[in-house]
């Protein structure tokens, strides 16, 4: 009897601490989830900081404070007012671009956009009136109804021009302006990164953006396909990868808000290119006597590979080595969290609730990442004044942990 009573004591023990284990885990992860989120507000409250100390000590030439004319608005508003009256302030405020860079995407999208011909029973626009409501759309979030308004088209019509002109981005501008990094674009990235923040044989930085969807047609659809993430908020993931530079060289859009940063990557062709050796240079380079492939960077949403490095989680035990190793990768990480600001400033559809087709988001959300890109390369000016209307309002970003068993084990040789 009294050994029966003994075995069914240590079993009720062994059951009781196996739950206090597993419950001490989920504290941890929930507090290493909180501790990276305050990590990344606090990394960019600095750049906030530091930018308007350095834009405050910056004297405003008075040539370039030009005068603003009210504009009118109508069908003819883009004859009467944008070809004719616009200043250089004036399409920055209404398109977050220049002049010159619009009529440069005009002519590089002209063969895809005219190719699609209106049908007879939608109204025909000529192309520069379609890349401007385009435009209009992915940067300002400026309703559809408003849109169709000021340009004097039906509100279908409008839809209709946003669609073609992101998979017009797509198709014909993502190959030139963003794509996988040859050989020799590798190693540039890996010479910046380390010249820049000193973390050798990296060649970019990878994160996620929750972009927030809206609209009684897509509350329905949210539900149903998981577009609830965990901080309460109807969003669809983007995922990207950043150079040292800020531009995105891979993206990866489209899966609900309830998907974690890990299985996002898992089902991108990033994970597939990266375990297949994609990012081993030819012929391999040594690091500390042994060879190394090249490395991107994560946040603790992430597994620890070969290829893909995170922190140390937060502990005790960490060494000085650790603890050196954990601030250099922090501030390589600003790299995309300070990318993904700005391309949500001047892009605010990704921010302020899509309203339109959930399909259409995730093409707008690459469309986006391609004119970053552009913007990026051809330095058109940005405003200030974007990141001040992001922070009042967005989606609230979630951070994931991944499992440790997810983990390679083998990876951590590629740090000790």
């Amino acid at each position: 009897m009294c050994s029966e009573m003994d075995k069914d004591a240590a079993q009720y023990k062994c059951l009781l601490a196996c739950r206090i284990k597993r419950r001490k885990e989920e504290i941890q992860n929930f507090i290493l989830a909180r501790r990276n989120e305050i990590q990344k507000r606090i990394r960019y409250r600095r750049y906030l900081f530091h930018k308007h100390e350095r834009m405050r000590k910056m004297p405003l030439p008075t040539s370039l404070r030009s005068q603003r004319v009210p504009h009118p608005s109508g069908p003819d508003w883009w004859e009467r007012a944008v070809t004719t009256e616009f200043g250089p302030q004036d399409w920055l405020e209404k398109f977050h671009i220049t002049r010159d860079i619009f009529f440069l995407l005009c002519a590089k999208l002209k063969p895809r956009l005219e190719q699609a011909l209106p049908r007879p029973s939608r109204q025909a626009v000529a192309l520069e009136r379609r890349v401007a409501m385009a435009l209009m759309r992915l940067s300002t979030s400026t309703e559809y109804r408003y849109i169709s308004e000021l340009f004097g088209v039906s509100v279908p019509t409008v839809s209709h021009c946003v669609r073609e002109v992101c998979e017009a981005i797509i198709l014909l501008l993502k190959p030139l302006y963003m794509h996988l990094p040859g050989s020799h674009e590798l190693e540039e990235n890996a010479r910046q990164f380390h010249s820049q923040f000193g973390f050798p044989h990296c060649v970019g930085v990878i994160d996620s953006l929750h972009i927030p969807v809206k609209s009684a047609s897509q509350v329905a659809a949210a539900v149903v396909q998981g577009c609830w993430n965990s901080r309460g908020c109807r969003s669809v993931v983007l995922q990207g990868v950043v150079n040292a530079q800020g531009i995105f060289w891979d993206v990866c859009a489209g899966f609900p808000g309830s998907t974690d940063d890990l299985t996002v990557l898992q089902s991108s062709e990033l994970w597939t290119m990266a375990g297949q050796g994609g990012l081993c240079p030819q012929p391999s380079r040594q690091l500390l006597g042994q060879a190394l492939g090249y490395l991107l960077l994560g946040d603790a949403g992430y597994p620890l590979q070969s290829w893909l490095l995170k922190c140390y989680p937060p502990s005790p035990q960490l060494t000085p080595q650790q603890h050196s190793f954990n601030a250099h990768l922090s501030h390589c990480h600003g790299v995309v969290t300070h990318a993904f600001q700005r391309l949500r400033a001047r892009w605010q559809c990704l921010h302020s609730g899509n309203d339109g087709d959930l399909d259409l988001v995730p093409k707008m959300a690459v469309a986006s990442c391609v004119l970053h890109n552009i913007c990026n390369v051809h330095d058109v000016p940005f405003k200030e004044e974007w990141l001040v209307a992001l922070s009042r309002n967005g989606c609230p970003q979630p951070c994931s942990v991944a499992p440790a068993y997810m983990d390679d084990p083998n990876a951590e040789a590629v740090i000790c």
